[in-house]
């Protein structure tokens, strides 16, 4: 058996396979998922990135050694640093500070320059991160504004690659695409193919709720007022003009929970581990096909990997952070900790452990202290300055019994106290330590109190 060879990976972008759902609810409806996670950036921008710099090149507007400029919510920055890194260029990207950190650390592995800025503020905002982008672009000498919102080759990658792939994987029998629109590119390329070889397929727009794209394309109109969300990499407060939204013939509006939920039943019923804008395509899918009376033939996407939000939506603390989902409640202290104990989930270090292990157990799961356990019992608490302390002078002292860095004199909070019993301790400088009787339920710090307001609202 032959096998194709590639000789970089560039060539690797584009035909990427496309998959039936067998295990989702689907109602009369057979639904398709082109798994553009499947490119070798991770996501379906890995073609957009590859012609934008071709775009520029060709057009002389890219010189050799030249730097590349772009404001992205991510996958747009990881497909401009595939190729650049390929091609030799230099690329800075200004980011919203929503973006996950596995993508920021992806991009810096490639070599991209990182520049952080606000994701709550829009258009005309001296923070907001494409007008920021913009600017550095005219300060910079030999850089290169790639402008993907409103640059055509966006779109021409679809409309060349896409959409042909998508229409002859089909075989030709197709009644609808649902795709969403942050750039605009995707929907804008399919738009453009679909109407010129078959204008009977029909376009279908997924958004998250906050964003005002869903009722531009229904109305023509933004809304007046539009809220943040979580998802990344679509939507949009301002029309992306690039974008075409004139054969969108339905636009659903996804929820964050919704979405995110959606992404994990994914994994859990198909085994694709997808990224949140996945979750709100595919959640607006569902809802298509389960709405429809006679049977149709529909396409999605899975536009990158769920690796890359593995800190988010398949991160379950941060999950019941956000409040997408839900432990037992009951009424009391208990409902506030972040890690219960009775569930194994608390951060513990073990009496007969060094100092160095307790160091350690922090570092890696982020937090600033951990209980010290002695059969099944609290004993002592040690955090980053108890550590700090025990070493600063002699840091063989890491090697040392963790009881020898602890905090033995427990200041402990019942689980049936009042909430306002909290902030005593926290002005105290220490963390609550939450009993039920003589059982340890759990730490609450002053994040996990304030996550749980949060939630109440």
């Amino acid at each position: 058996m032959h096998l194709a060879t590639h000789d970089n990976v560039l060539q690797m972008i584009g035909n990427t396979p496309l998959m039936a759902v067998r295990r989702l609810d689907t109602r009369p409806c057979e639904l398709f998922l082109k798994l553009e996670n499947q490119n070798p950036g991770g996501s379906i921008k890995d073609r957009v990135g590859l012609y934008l710099i071709q775009a520029a090149e060709k057009s002389g507007a890219l010189k050799p050694g030249g730097t590349l400029i772009e404001a992205t919510a991510g996958n747009t920055g990881l497909g401009l640093a595939l190729v650049a890194a390929q091609k030799g260029y230099r690329l800075l990207l200004v980011i919203p500070d929503k973006m996950s950190q596995e993508k920021i650390f992806h991009l810096k592995a490639m070599g991209a320059d990182v520049l952080m800025t606000r994701s709550d503020v829009s258009k005309g905002h001296p923070e907001y991160y494409r007008d920021v982008a913009e600017r550095l672009a005219g300060e910079m000498p030999n850089s290169y504004f790639v402008n993907q919102f409103g640059n055509p080759a966006n779109a021409q990658a679809h409309e060349e690659t896409t959409a042909p792939e998508i229409w002859e994987q089909m075989g030709h029998k197709l009644d609808t695409v649902v795709c969403g629109a942050g750039t605009g590119g995707t929907l804008a390329g399919l738009t453009h193919y679909f109407a010129r070889t078959a204008p009977q397929v029909d376009m279908v727009l997924a958004d998250p709720v906050g964003s005002g794209l869903a009722q531009f394309a229904t109305s023509g109109s933004l809304p007046a007022k539009m809220t943040p969300w979580l998802v990344e990499g679509i939507g949009g407060d301002t029309v992306p003009p690039v974008g075409d939204f004139s054969r969108v013939t339905a636009a659903y509006s996804i929820a964050d929970a919704e979405a995110f939920r959606t992404c994990r039943e994914l994994l859990a019923r198909e085994g694709i581990i997808a990224g949140t804008s996945t979750g709100t395509l595919l959640a607006a899918a569902l809802r298509y096909c389960r709405e429809q009376r006679t049977p149709k033939r529909v396409v999605s996407f899975v536009c990158d990997s769920g690796n890359k939000y593995l800190s988010k939506v398949y991160n379950d603390y941060w999950m019941l952070d956000q409040g997408f989902i839900e432990r037992e409640h009951r009424g009391d202290l208990r409902d506030l900790i972040a890690r219960p104990h009775s569930e194994h989930a608390a951060v513990t270090v073990n009496s007969t452990e060094t100092v160095m292990a307790a160091y350690r157990r922090m570092k890696l799961y982020d937090v600033s202290q951990v209980p010290v356990m002695q059969d099944g019992r609290i004993v002592g608490i040690v955090d980053e300055e108890d550590i700090l302390v025990e070493v600063v002078d002699n840091p063989a002292h890491f090697n040392e019994p963790v009881t020898r860095a602890m905090a033995s004199g427990l200041v402990t909070v019942a689980a049936d106290a009042p909430v306002a019993q909290l902030m005593e301790i926290f002005k105290r400088g220490m963390v609550a330590i939450v009993m039920q009787g003589s059982e340890f339920q759990g730490l609450i710090t002053r994040i996990d109190l304030l996550n749980w307001l949060r939630r109440r609202l």
